[in-house]
């Protein structure tokens, strides 16, 4: 019996993650185009077609890279639990904010299963697209994409589809990630979840604290002998990811008498209340005291994290798919969420941690690496991107001139940047501390 050969190397650091996901590939063509993928999402493409990234990474053509999409038997549900499992491990026992989401794209036509015409918050207006319900986790300067769940328009559902509104899709996410294990210390989401009673319902039927936005004409029962009374503005600081502050202001609305759901209102000018800087919130926040400050800062969260992940969803192609079935769209969707975290893992775990590199000459080389003119220090996602596209530079340079070193023999060329690449190869980049086999997959 032949054994089967092993997989061509791309970059160490990417080389070393997607190992992890290695036995849930049975044939290693697809394997190999899993990592062409991860290698072409993270890379300056500006638009992430499976015929750019292709080109970029020095195939031929496209057609593993479509197959892996179309034809190859590798579970998406199982490649998503061990993507879970692996920030679960990372975690380790430490409690994450989720915030709750959705997005949308525009999508021409209607051959794109479940595109059809509906609101896309993305663009704020109803267009023909696909809107899918999104749930994202942070802790300290973690952050990394957990489940989606595609939304499937009435007009648009198959034979044996079955109709879920998009806040049934997130009550069903929440109560997933609870069940795999995820310890949540807070939920944050926008007013088209936070009109919802049921869904704030499962909340505290969970046991989550919870602060959702609601509609400014929100209404609470009251008797009739009882009225809204607005305390003092409050002052306080809205602190950044960035360690930078911001003044803004809350006020307590407290309806006849204080309940366990509390609203509160948010801006950054008490007088004009601007439009499109004031926020009113609803807040379940147990057993703390200092809600004013705790309920600005938090809430805060929902609006870094759903503008940053749209921003570094939109770099890594989520929307640049060329396929038409869900089933191909949610594989592109998982490979973007998988490629996402592989650059969240890199440097540091978490927070402001140790990089994951253990002896004295990589921390070294480390050490070359902060040398190079464009090289962040990798305080939030996006320089982290920035970096790991520093390292993937030469061998993606080196693909590009391939062709032209087979016409022009220029064995200096060639050798010089074998050489550059095998010095990058020397960082192993993000390690886990478990061997693949030992996490579970469907």
């Amino acid at each position: 019996m032949v054994a089967p050969r092993e997989a061509v190397t791309t970059v160490t650091f990417i080389d070393n993650y997607c190992a992890v996901y290695r036995d849930l590939f049975v044939d290693v063509r697809s394997f190999e185009a899993f990592k062409f993928l991860h290698l072409g999402l993270i890379s300056e493409i500006p638009r992430k077609s499976l015929p750019a990234i292709a080109k970029a990474v020095g195939l031929a053509n496209d057609q593993v890279l479509h197959h892996c999409l179309s034809a190859s038997p590798w579970s998406v549900v199982a490649l998503q639990q061990r993507r879970l499992s692996l920030v679960l491990q990372q975690l380790k026992g430490q409690s994450i904010t989720l915030v709750i989401d959705e997005t949308g794209d525009r999508k021409k036509g209607k051959t794109t299963d479940y595109v059809d015409r509906q609101y896309i918050g993305n663009l704020g207006k109803i267009d023909n697209g696909i809107v899918s319900v999104n749930a994202y986790g942070i802790t300290g300067q973690f952050t990394f994409p957990l489940l989606f769940k595609v939304f499937k328009p009435k007009q648009r559902l198959k034979e044996d589809d079955v109709y879920q509104t998009k806040l049934q899709l997130a009550q069903t996410i929440i109560e997933e990630l609870v069940e795999f294990g995820f310890k949540i210390e807070l939920v944050l989401a926008d007013s088209l979840y936070g009109e919802s009673h049921p869904f704030v319902e499962l909340l505290d039927r969970l046991n989550l604290p919870w602060i959702v936005a609601i509609r400014s004409n929100h209404g609470v029962w009251m008797s009739e002998d009882e009225e809204p009374v607005n305390s003092d503005w409050q002052r306080f600081e809205r602190t950044f990811s960035t360690g930078k502050t911001e003044e803004r202001y809350i006020q307590e609305t407290i309806f006849g008498r204080r309940l366990k759901w509390r609203y509160w209102t948010l801006t950054n000018d008490p007088v004009t209340l601007p439009k499109n800087s004031t926020w009113q919130v609803m807040s379940h926040l147990q057993g703390q005291q200092d809600h004013a400050n705790q309920i600005g800062n938090l809430y805060g969260l929902r609006t870094w994290i759903e503008y940053g992940f749209k921003q570094c969803k939109d770099q890594l192609g989520w929307a640049d798919y060329r396929v038409t079935h869900y089933a191909q769209i949610e594989r592109w969707w998982e490979i973007v969420s998988s490629a996402y975290l592989m650059v969240s893992l890199q440097f540091w775990g978490l927070g402001n941690e140790r990089p994951a590199v253990l002896d004295e000459g990589q921390l070294d080389l480390l050490t070359r690496f902060r040398q190079h003119r464009y090289w962040n220090e990798p305080q939030g996602w996006k320089r982290r991107l920035n970096n790991v596209q520093l390292l993937i530079q030469p061998f993606l340079y080196f693909c590009s001139i391939k062709s032209w070193l087979a016409v022009f023999d220029i064995p200096d060329l060639g050798h010089g940047f074998m050489s550059l690449i095998d010095q990058i190869n020397q960082f192993p980049g993000w390690l886990p501390h478990l061997a693949p086999q030992r996490f579970s997959s469907a």
